[in-house]
């Protein structure tokens, strides 16, 4: 049997009882992408059960309404955990429920305390620009030329719990990038914050791109996931995309750590088609939701990576075999049509896809948790400490 958990990231379906506190009352990434761009949208997700899952918190989504019978069980999650990023998501989707929010750094410059400042310039050895919560592709437009000439790195962060890293990958070369990162992972985990994010770039000045080099540095986790617990289980597991990041490669028997959504569809296609000989969990982050359009607010290109998503699908299912189990979720919202630039809050759509199985209605759950307790069900192991399982 294998099962595959594909995450759609930032992919939100409505805005939480508790989104005022996080400043994001109102936010609705699926909705508010389906009200701007016109006409019938995301067919497989639309059979599968998409709009069956908005009808659950906020009613249908235009051009992908709820079906009668949808193919796949259908469902949305809360999260439990006080945070809105990929690491608290992330982690939570394993079974991992934090009880204390990561540590933001100040939105007004200077950003970093001193004595973080002082210890990055002198374990590093370079000196820091930057030092204040910016967009990334602003960020480096605006301090690019000043790097170039110094070799300073640029270092920002955002509403997240992030300590980003810019830098040109000529003046400061790829793996060298790497190596302040892993630095600085060391320096920030007494502020407990949950990513260091390498940040590199190209191009010149007015004309800077980032590249597809981009690498997390996770913060450890405060106990084991289930990665863990299915691995030690016999359970072969697979991580594609920055999965690996996530989870500081821990419970992975293999990890790929392919960049962009087509290249991580299509490792992920071609484990599918693979003959399955042993018990096999695929996870999996499609990040360009997030990372190229969510972030720079592109409603746009945000409906065409969701459909890509929706194209690679039916070769996905097609390649399962019967009993074999497709997990389609999200991590958090990203609405490209809110207010600044930032995550937002927001319930997580849940579809479960069983070859041979027919759809049924799995209601609000309580946490994402529920996807690794039910991961346990599935491969018939141990309970995971929290979450209940959907089967």
């Amino acid at each position: 049997m294998q099962v595959t958990i594909l995450v759609i990231d930032s992919f939100g379906i409505g805005a939480l009882p508790d989104a005022r506190a996080f400043g994001d009352a109102g936010s609705n990434t699926a909705l508010h992408i389906c009200q701007q761009v016109p006409g019938k949208k995301w067919p497989t997700l639309k059979q599968l059960g998409l709009g069956n899952c908005s009808f659950l918190v906020e009613g249908d989504l235009p051009g992908c309404e709820a079906v009668e019978h949808p193919s796949a069980s259908w469902g949305v999650m809360a999260e439990k955990s006080p945070g809105k990023d990929t690491t608290t998501g992330h982690w939570e989707i394993a079974g991992i429920e934090l009880k204390r929010a990561f540590h933001t750094f100040s939105q007004e410059h200077p950003s970093f305390p001193a004595e973080l400042v002082e210890a990055f310039e002198e374990a590093t050895g370079r000196k820091m620009l930057g030092n204040v919560a910016a967009s990334g592709t602003e960020i480096i437009q605006e301090l690019g030329e000043e790097h170039l000439e110094t070799g300073f790195p640029i270092v920002y962060t955002s509403a997240d719990s992030v300590f980003q890293i810019a830098a040109h990958e000529e003046i400061i070369p790829v793996e060298e990038l790497y190596r302040i990162c892993r630095i600085s992972r060391k320096l920030v985990d007494s502020y407990h914050v949950a990513r260091v994010i390498a940040r590199p770039f190209t191009g010149t000045a007015g004309n800077f791109t980032r590249t597809r080099n981009r690498r997390d540095f996770s913060i450890d986790m405060p106990y084991g996931s289930v990665l863990e617990h299915l691995q030690e289980s016999g359970v072969h597991t697979v991580g594609v995309g920055k999965i690996g990041d996530i989870f500081l490669e821990k419970g992975l028997t293999e990890s790929f750590h392919d960049r962009g959504n087509t290249a991580c569809l299509e490792r992920t296609r071609e484990r599918m088609c693979r003959k399955k000989t042993e018990r096999e969990l695929v996870f999996l982050n499609l990040v360009d939701t997030d990372m190229i359009y969510g972030h720079r607010r592109d409603v746009e290109g945000y409906y065409r990576a969701v459909q890509e998503i929706d194209t690679a699908l039916p070769g996905m299912m097609d390649a399962l075999s019967k009993g074999d189990v497709l997990i389609i979720t999200a991590d958090h919202g990203c609405d490209p049509t809110y207010k600044g630039s930032d995550h937002t809050r927001e319930y997580v759509p849940l579809l479960v896809y069983r070859k041979g199985s027919s759809g049924k209605d799995l209601g609000i759950r309580k946490g994402f948790s529920d996807v690794a307790q039910s991961l346990c069900t599935l491969f018939e192991t141990e309970p995971n400490r929290n979450g209940t399982s959907f089967f």
